[in-house]
Formats: structure tokens, C-alpha cells, sequence
């Protein structure tokens, strides 16, 4: 199975280079992250005409993600179950020819220290508790998306420069790996 995931900062703005790519690879999965479109505006009919099935779970400026298969896709989930608090749309799961996908959209945290840093370690460790819940490891499993953590520093391009700052502090790292 090929899957894809793409961090397609507004579905609608890049249509044309989703449909030359999906028509070019012909991936079995694709999974998107900041879509930037509401349910209703949702552009179906291309994807759908480009022999796509679509799962997606919608929202204005920089949120959105959605899951385009070639065969069905069942069981989809969106956000994080028992977690109203996290009210944006980063979380779509659903299962595809025995395979379980998680797509997420990992909130962005600012800067290290700050309220929105704190919330981002505190919704990844929420996501991290769904996937122990959701995903079992004796199936197979595949979670994808725009992580806005980098595992290491292999993923810096200058490691000292960002050293403890957002997207590379220790606190992110861990709370990735839990996921």
C-alpha cells in the first residue's frame, strides 16, 4: 500500500498540483494536514472524479485534514474521543484495507515557555493516550501527518540554533515518541 501524507496548506489553492500528483503517483492513501477548508466547501467532485474516496474533518485558516483512499474507507473518527477541549480540526482516523491510519495535524506550540507551548504538550500527550486506547499494536497501524516536532537532530538544519526551541525542544521530542 502507498500511502502519502502532505501538509497541503490550503487544499483548495493547491487542487491542481493534488490532482497532476495523484494522477501522476496514483497512491492508495493520501493524508492531508491544513486543508484551510470548512465541510461544506470540501472540493468532492475533484477527488472523487480523480477515483478517490475521501474522509475529512474541516475548519477555516490553519487547521483542516482529510484522508483520500482508493478503496473504502471505514470506521473514520475525527478529533481526539472524549477530548471536547480540543475543539480544532487536526485529528481524522479511520481504517483502510485492514490498515488503521491516524492523520494528524500537530498544533504549532509558538515558543517554548508559552501557554500555546504548554497546550501542544498537553494535546499530544492526549493523542498519545488515543493511539494506546485505539491503535493496538498487534494491527497494522500507520500514523502520519505534520508532526511540527522534529524526531531529532538529523531533521535541523543548524541543531545549535534551535537548540531547546519550538518544534526541537526536549519536551516535544518526548511527547512524540509516546505517540
Amino acid at each position: 500500500m502507498k500511502i502519502v501524507s502532505w501538509n497541503v496548506n490550503s487544499l483548495r489553492a493547491r487542487m491542481p498540483r493534488v490532482l497532476e500528483f495523484l494522477e501522476r503517483e496514483s497512491p492508495d492513501v493520501v493524508c492531508l494536514q491544513e486543508t484551510k477548508v470548512v465541510d461544506e466547501l470540501f472540493p468532492r467532485e475533484e477527488i472523487e472524479g480523480a477515483g478517490y474516496q475521501i474522509a475529512f474533518h474541516g475548519q477555516k485558516t490553519y487547521n483542516g485534514v482529510a484522508i483520500l483512499s482508493r478503496t473504502a474507507i471505514e470506521d473514520v473518527v475525527t478529533g481526539i474521543p472524549g477530548h471536547p477541549e480540543h475543539e480544532e480540526a487536526r485529528v481524522i482516523a479511520a481504517a483502510v484495507d485492514g490498515v488503521l491510519l491516524l492523520d494528524l495535524y500537530v498544533v504549532n506550540g509558538k515558543e517554548v515557555g508559552c501557554d500555546k507551548y504548554d497546550y501542544k504538550l498537553r494535546w499530544m500527550d492526549d493523542v498519545a493516550s488515543y493511539v494506546a486506547e485505539r491503535f493496538p499494536m498487534t494491527e497494522k497501524v500507520v500514523v502520519t501527518g505534520d508532526f511540527n516536532v522534529t524526531f531529532d537532530d538529523r531533521d535541523v538544519h543548524d541543531p545549535e540554533r534551535w537548540k531547546d526551541k519550538i518544534l526541537c525542544s526536549q519536551p516535544e521530542r518526548d511527547a512524540l515518541a509516546k505517540i
